[in-house]
């Protein structure tokens, strides 16, 4: 299993994320257990996860697994010590954090139409939309 989120920086994360690539000998059998584990929203195969979440599959597990908003994936109690944390703990990868507003207070040069933006669109609408 690869945990994308890594650094241990306990103010951040603890090195907790709400997505991880499994691979595995028997992915069918794998996700059919994975599905039943509270606080996982979804297990996708890895031609799922790569035209669900538009990512290439040549550099994916057999089974992208993502939790739900209150949940994060680790490695083990023990390599995730939270006791320092004073603050909510924050997350990256999952299906509720998608949702970010992208606003932009300059005029457009063409209408945005009915154009699906995600964050990483803010590069484009900045450089090459804005009047």
């Amino acid at each position: 299993m690869i945990l994308p989120i890594t650094d241990p920086y306990v103010v951040h994360h603890g090195a907790l994320g709400s997505y991880a690539v499994v691979y595995c000998e028997r992915p069918d059998e794998w996700a059919a257990k994975l599905k039943s584990v509270s606080g996982i929203e979804a297990v996708l195969s890895k031609a799922e996860a790569a035209e669900r979440f538009e990512l290439p599959a040549d550099r994916l597990g057999d089974l992208v697994v993502v939790s739900t908003k209150h949940k994060v994936l680790g490695t083990s109690a023990a390599r995730h010590d939270l006791s320092g944390l004073t603050e909510p703990l924050r997350s990256h990868g999952g299906i509720s954090e998608q949702h970010v507003p992208l606003i932009c207070n300059r005029r457009l040069a063409a209408p945005a139409g009915g154009r699906h933006w995600r964050n990483f669109d803010a590069f484009d609408l900045a450089l090459n939309l804005v009047a």
